[in-house]
């Protein structure tokens, strides 16, 4: 976990806390499937597909896990049964319910006109999706979430680490560093509690987020973000005649973000880009829709549109502002 210590330079400065909060885990690790009987290589072969927790294996198929080399079907279903006793994947109370909802996490924005618009922030446990045409503020609202997702709690932030895929390549960490300066930290620790990967292809795109369960489970994550989430399915897929399996691999990248969000208690910020709407309507005078059809649509808990104001400002229902410290309430 991560804390925050005052200096004379009136900096925050990220340091590990040694006294971390007794607070119930919100994952079961697979290592404990060896004490309930299963084989420790057999335990490898899952992590080495990328599930390193009980919650994790079981947002599997059966069908998926058999595809893993070294699992027969006998192993899978003996894997899964260990799995059942330890997580409890079936029918809980709504008070239940409402208890698991404590732990949701709401991250500034840096703008409190958003963040009332948001209830309170970017939540974990959720994707927020903000899609809007070019230099409408997407992207500088991902490296304000950033820097605000490693404040502490009691100021409104993460207190986790941050995980950032590009598809675009618009990431800045000199951007970073004025935006650490305006929220009181030391920029050198903000950078290094980010991890950053630049996506080439879908199916790269797709790996990456595979990959993170072994960094989500062993360190403090709050944050992950994809910018864009639609790019590189525009480029990879072409014309009508591969449209359905562009929306079939969009589907299945759509649900491992929401299988992240839930299985680390992360918030999912992911940006989309727009097209245009000739059937928008005579009313509109440069009709745009969000890309990627239903399917995107259906997994966005959150769907900002993002639009440009006047100078610096950018509207979202509410007016926030671009300033060399990232996302704030407008000044008229």
């Amino acid at each position: 976990m991560l804390a925050f210590k005052s200096e004379e330079s009136s900096q925050l400065q990220l340091v590990e806390r040694e006294e971390i909060e007794d607070e119930e885990d919100l994952f079961e690790a697979i290592d404990k499937l060896i004490s309930h009987g299963i084989n420790a290589g057999d335990v490898k072969k899952l992590q080495d597909a990328g599930i390193y927790t009980c919650n994790g294996l079981m947002m599997h198929t059966k069908k998926s896990l058999t595809g893993i080399r070294g699992l027969s079907e006998a192993k899978v279903d003996k894997i899964c049964e260990a799995a059942e006793k330890i997580v409890n994947f079936g029918y809980i109370t709504g008070s239940d319910a409402l208890l698991r909802r404590k732990s949701v996490v709401r991250i500034t924005t840096g703008s409190q006109a958003l963040d009332e618009l948001l209830g309170g922030g970017i939540e974990t446990l959720a994707i927020t999706e903000a899609f809007g045409e070019f230099r409408s503020g997407k992207t500088q609202l991902a490296h304000t979430l950033c820097v605000s997702t490693q404040l502490p709690t009691s100021m409104r932030g993460g207190n986790g680490k941050v995980a950032y895929i590009d598809t675009e390549g618009t990431f800045r960490p000199d951007r970073i560093v004025p935006i650490a300066e305006r929220f009181g930290m030391d920029a050198g620790a903000v950078l290094d509690n980010i991890i950053y990967a630049r996506a080439y292809t879908y199916e790269h795109q797709y790996n990456l987020l595979l990959g993170l369960a072994a960094k989500m489970s062993e360190e403090p994550f709050r944050l992950l973000i994809v910018d864009s989430v639609i790019a590189l399915f525009r480029v990879d897929f072409t014309g009508r005649g591969e449209l359905a399996d562009r929306q079939q691999k969009l589907a299945q990248m759509l649900s491992r973000l929401t299988k992240i969000a839930e299985e680390f208690n992360v918030a999912v910020y992911m940006t989309n880009q727009v097209i245009a709407d000739p059937g928008g309507g005579v009313f509109i005078s440069d009709p745009k829709k969000p890309a990627g059809g239903h399917v995107l649509a259906h997994a966005a808990t959150i769907r900002l549109m993002f639009r440009k104001g006047k100078g610096e400002q950018r509207v979202c229902k509410h007016v926030f502002q671009i300033t060399p410290g990232g996302i704030a309430d407008a000044k008229d």
